[in-house]
């Protein structure tokens, strides 16, 4: 089962998800997955990107500084990749992770990289997984996810009820 919220306004994804998260590890569940967490850092300056890998309990930096008037994408895909190879690691672990959560399914994950192969891979090991895609990334999301995905509404007490209707 992938289930995946629609995120609106800038971060509201990443803490729902991220509270998610701290309330079923706090329930016991073994999560693999990641969430995001930003941080500011003034009106000059874009937010430092941060994975909280969940399983290894780690952080990992994913943008990059490329100075206050870049326009760019500050994505560092050696810090996403950092990430993915720890967030596959916790797929292997014992016990098997109940959920996976990854913080987006976004443009490395719509050509074929970032989180993309540990979606697969723990989809076809029966792990749930959950996400969140934007607007702009939804149509390459279907085309990957198919007529498997589900929608959940924005909601912590609605993603709660998929991941424990899903997860059992």
């Amino acid at each position: 089962m992938l289930g995946y919220v629609i995120a609106e306004g800038r971060g509201a994804a990443d803490r729902v998800l991220a509270d998610v998260a701290r309330h079923l590890h706090d329930d016991g569940w073994p999560l693999a997955g990641a969430v995001q967490v930003n941080s500011e850092r003034g009106e000059m300056h874009p937010c430092d990107m941060d994975l909280h890998v969940l399983a290894a309990d780690r952080i990992v930096r994913i943008s990059q500084n490329l100075g206050s008037l870049a326009k760019g994408c500050r994505l560092d895909p050696s810090g996403l990749e950092q990430a993915v190879g720890m967030v596959e690691a916790a797929l292997d672990a014992t016990p098997i992770p109940r959920l996976l959560i990854v913080n987006k399914f976004g443009k490395q994950e719509i050509d074929g990289r970032g989180f993309r192969p540990v979606i697969g891979r723990a989809m076809a090991a029966g792990v749930p997984v959950l996400t969140a895609v934007n607007a702009a990334n939804k149509p390459g999301f279907d085309g990957f996810a198919l007529d498997l995905a589900e929608a959940v509404p924005l909601d912590f007490e609605a993603i709660l009820g998929w991941c424990r209707r899903v997860a059992g």
